[in-house]
């Protein structure tokens, strides 16, 4: 087997395409040739593999916006040759600040029972980013979900009412109430759920730890464990959750890791 490191190696698309390795984004780590696939790790998830170009396997690997910057990470390959660690580096990206000022005072801070709902609803959440299925994905490039004007980036410091919270973890495309949500490649529907925070929302399993998630939905139209095509209709945007207006938030998730879901649209902003 060949270990080469990437940059030696001929660039292939995918990693023309999606090889954005800062807090947030995705790194592409070569993995050498072989026959069969090898299994690779990072931080204790399995991480996509791909065959990229002439015979070579590569990593797609999500990076969380807490990854430190300009630090060097590695992923655990197991493989023809045996467990062996790559080594890749990380580099730096900056995200601005938004405040938002909500009416609703319990989605800035939730009573104990709307407290234990969120604790329910996240744990659920939670189990979902981190399923694996060995196949898939269908397209790794993807369609947009809606089209419309981009309101809200990725990474956002959000600061509800003066309180901050967590960071903007997907895109929000401002769009009327009603507008179809669409499937950007094939997936399985693992959650159809109304939450406290997110109001209506709907999970896609692409395969290999690629989701991707719809909120603030107006209404459905799937139902869990239903095999969904690229460009099949999930639901209709609306306003529910903690939403100031219409819009959708889409996620995108790889190895349990939220990432820039601009990268996979080519709308990712260095």
């Amino acid at each position: 087997m060949c270990l080469l490191p990437l940059a030696t190696q001929a660039q292939g698309y995918i990693e023309r395409v999606l090889h954005r390795p800062v807090p947030g984004g995705v790194a592409i780590v070569g993995l050498g040739s072989g026959a069969a696939p090898p299994k690779a790790y990072f931080k204790g998830d399995e991480v996509m593999v791909l065959r990229e170009g002439a015979g070579q396997w590569i990593a797609v690997v999500g990076l969380d916006l807490k990854t430190p910057k300009g630090s060097t990470q590695r992923i655990v390959v197991d493989g023809e040759q045996g467990r062996r660690e790559i080594p890749f580096q990380v580099g730096s990206k900056a995200y601005a600040s938004q405040h938002i000022k909500l009416k609703n005072k319990s989605h800035v801070n939730p009573d104990p029972e709307q407290t234990r709902r969120f604790e329910r609803e996240y744990k659920e959440q939670m189990a979902a980013y981190a399923s694996f299925r060995n196949t898939g994905p269908s397209n790794i490039i993807l369609d947009k979900p809606v089209d419309g004007r981009l309101s809200s980036p990725f990474g956002l410091r959000r600061f509800f009412n003066g309180e901050e919270r967590n960071s903007h973890s997907g895109l929000d495309f401002a769009v009327p109430t009603g507008t179809p949500v669409r499937a950007p490649a094939d997936g399985v529907v693992t959650i159809v759920a109304d939450y406290f925070f997110n109001g209506k929302t709907v999970f896609l399993d692409h395969g290999q730890g690629f989701i991707t998630m719809y909120c603030h939905l107006s209404e459905f139209q799937v139902a869990p464990g239903q095999a969904i095509k690229r460009g099949q209709i999930i639901g209709n945007v609306g306003a529910t959750g903690r939403a100031t207006g219409p819009h959708l938030h889409w996620n995108v998730s790889l190895n349990n890791a939220r990432v820039d879901p601009a990268i996979f649209i080519n709308a990712f902003k260095p």
